[in-house]
């Protein structure tokens, strides 16, 4: 909040000016509260710290009860009334965030409308009719030394419609928790936690995120170019795809996202796929981007893509062909020349990369 702005209150500081934060004093706030120190626990994952062990599980209530998966068709809306769009699922991705201040990944999608805002550069403000789905998980290390996406958390709606929703800043907002898709609030006022939590950006018409496009904007930090720096020449490009799960290295601060086109996801449709790693059909491309993190100018405690380092293609074949492996890297993501044995590693790689958890 303090370096949004929004803290010490405006009307505090007409009053009070020389409670003023100093560039070197928010500094000092931020390396001792310092959220990317580790944190794991004894069985090597990360410590819990949003809600309780349970939410990984699916149980929003923290009970210690698993949750079962609901029809998304029969979601209950939320007591402000903003229905559960189950499409969600099917939406592009705008961003993702890793926030190390929960110990969370997030997937931040958008409906055609907001796509197409993004990529035109239209979001500030954004038309009526675009739509996020804020997709969390609980981060997990896995045996590759990576963290991974873990255990459903919770999806998070929010609505544009400047009539509709004008009493609550032109949006409206839901959560729903657990793999049982429970609506978050008790009653229609919770949303007033959404919209104080969102004042701070209003001038960004109330989003945190920063939407990965090549749309250029007047403002800084409103759009994220830099990650969406992907060469023309590239076979495919997949940020126009659907994301399929991400991964963090701790070590190198980097991310990763990895992208499937549509005969890659007709893989995962939970009849068609069992838990772990699905069975690709031929035709399937896999991209894998992986980018340098930096620190999200609008939430302290996360990280969010920057400069691409490499994108990695996986076209998966008919049998008695061979599967291809590309790789495209370095400041200009050249094609590399890489050896038959390092293809065959990172193939099984992405291959093997089990899709996010979705309910």
């Amino acid at each position: 909040m303090i370096q949004l702005g929004a803290m010490p209150l405006p009307r505090f500081l007409s009053l009070h000016q020389d409670s003023k934060v100093t560039p070197e004093e928010l500094a000092t706030l931020k390396a001792y509260l310092a959220p990317w120190a580790p944190t794991t626990s004894e069985t090597g994952g990360p410590s819990e710290s949003i809600s309780s062990k349970t939410a990984a599980a699916g149980s929003p209530s923290g009970t210690g009860e698993t949750s079962a998966s609901v029809s998304l068709a029969s979601v209950r809306p939320e007591f402000n009334g903003l229905p559960f769009d189950p499409e969600f699922e099917n939406w592009k991705p705008l961003s993702t965030t890793d926030r190390g201040d929960n110990n969370t990944f997030r997937f931040v999608l958008g409906n055609d409308i907001a796509i197409k805002a993004a990529q035109a550069g239209n979001i500030s403000p954004w038309p009526d009719g675009a739509s996020f789905a804020k997709i969390a998980w609980q981060q997990e290390l896995g045996p590759d030394g990576f963290m991974h996406p873990g255990g459903f958390v919770q999806v998070e709606l929010m609505l544009k419609n400047a009539q509709l929703y004008k009493d609550t800043e032109g949006w409206g907002w839901g959560r729903w928790r657990g793999l049982d898709l429970k609506p978050y609030g008790g009653d229609a006022r919770f949303v007033n936690e959404c919209t104080g939590c969102h004042k701070p950006v209003r001038g960004d018409d109330y989003v945190y995120t920063l939407p990965i496009t090549t749309a250029k904007i007047s403002r800084e930090e409103v759009a994220n170019n830099r990650a969406a720096a992907l060469p023309a020449s590239l076979p495919y490009q997949p940020l126009s795809w659907n994301a399929i799960t991400m991964y963090t290295d701790p070590n190198t601060h980097t991310t990763a996202t990895l992208y499937g086109n549509d005969e890659a996801l007709r893989a995962l449709h939970p009849s068609e796929t069992d838990p772990g790693s699905p069975k690709y059909p031929a035709g399937a491309v896999l991209a894998l981007i992986t980018w340098v993190q930096r620190d999200d100018p609008h939430w302290f405690g996360a990280r969010i893509p920057d400069v691409p380092l490499s994108v990695e293609f996986v076209q998966v074949a008919a049998e008695a062909q061979m599967t291809s492996y590309r790789r495209f890297a370095g400041r200009d993501l050249a094609e590399d020349s890489v050896p038959g044995s390092i293809a065959a590693q990172r193939t099984n790689f992405l291959l093997s990369l089990a899709p996010a958890q979705l309910p």
